[in-house]
């Protein structure tokens, strides 16, 4: 039992940081200080989708819910639980190189209007 409850406490974790990544900017608005902790986040979460790759909470998650007599899956923490309600036919490359523009242009987008407001003109 441990271990499932484990398995969705880092899918918890997992989907709150896929959150900050996408609308910690937001935070960087109200706390110009969490910059440092925001682009780091984002950094990886653009690079992970740019180059196709599977966040190491993935692996643990399956490692944690298969010690608990449960089912793993294959692919990665976006593929499972997310792909089915953002992209019911299936996530390509191509869709996946494009959500990350997306996503560093949003951001982008929040952090020059955080910018601004943490340094206004004279």
């Amino acid at each position: 039992m441990i271990y499932a409850l484990l398995a969705d406490a880092v899918v918890a974790f997992h989907f709150g940081f896929i959150l900050f990544a996408v609308l910690g900017a937001l935070a960087v608005a109200w706390r110009w200080r969490l910059r440092w902790l925001h682009l780091p986040v984002l950094a990886w979460a653009a690079g992970i989708m740019a180059l196709h790759g599977i966040c190491p909470l993935t692996p643990l998650e399956n490692q944690l819910r298969e010690r608990a007599g449960l089912q793993g899956y294959d692919g990665g923490f976006i593929d499972h639980y997310l792909l089915p309600l953002i992209y019911p036919g299936g996530l390509t490359p191509g869709l996946q190189l494009a959500g990350a523009a997306v996503l560093l242009a949003f951001n982008g987008a929040l952090y020059l209007w955080a910018w601004r407001r943490h340094h206004p003109r004279p």
